[in-house]
């Protein structure tokens, strides 16, 4: 099964998100199911890492984390336009949740991330046929993207289920964020 941490944004915020989702020929927008923030993309996992991986992350002691979208940005890929997402700020109690899900990762098996860490919401999965320029300009439209602060308190374990139509996902487990 493949697996990744995230946290929910709420309804709200969500709306936000959505509203900014257009624009783009060819691009694959994401739908309110599929919003969420990735802090630890653990990839594909048996029965046995992922019954190690709840029991881990159930022991992961950190604080919600008061937080708001600001700004949007493009992933590239060998050069070419990949993701288009949200910024999620102030990064600093984020990165340091993704830095504990890491060692809660690492506890269970998993080899420790290697990526830089940018907290984020992807909006749109972004084909071959998309014009770099006209993804680059959606960017720059979107610049000013921002919502009101919300409260992320609840750490989940999603299973992803990759189809024709996209992905769908499963939540395994959830934790509630508490002080440390």
């Amino acid at each position: 099964m493949r697996l990744f941490v995230a946290l929910r944004p709420p309804p709200s915020v969500r709306q936000t998100l959505l509203d900014a989702c257009g624009g783009l020929d060819g691009a694959r927008w994401q739908d309110d199911e599929q919003l969420h923030l990735t802090i630890r993309f653990v990839g594909d996992a048996d029965e046995r890492l992922a019954d190690d991986l709840c029991a881990s992350l159930g022991s992961l002691a950190a604080a919600a984390v008061e937080a708001s979208v600001h700004g949007a940005g493009l992933f590239d890929r060998r050069g070419r336009p990949d993701t288009l997402w949200a910024g999620i700020v102030p990064r600093e109690p984020l990165a340091a949740l993704h830095r504990k899900v890491d060692r809660a990762c690492v506890s269970a098996g998993l080899p420790p991330e290697g990526r830089a860490y940018v907290p984020h919401v992807t909006l749109a999965r972004l084909g071959r046929a998309v014009d770099a320029a006209a993804a680059t300009a959606w960017v720059a439209r979107y610049q000013s993207l921002a919502s009101e602060a919300f409260r992320l308190d609840r750490l989940i374990l999603y299973r992803s289920h990759l189809g024709d139509a996209g992905a769908s996902y499963e939540v395994l487990d959830a934790w509630p964020l508490r002080p440390a």
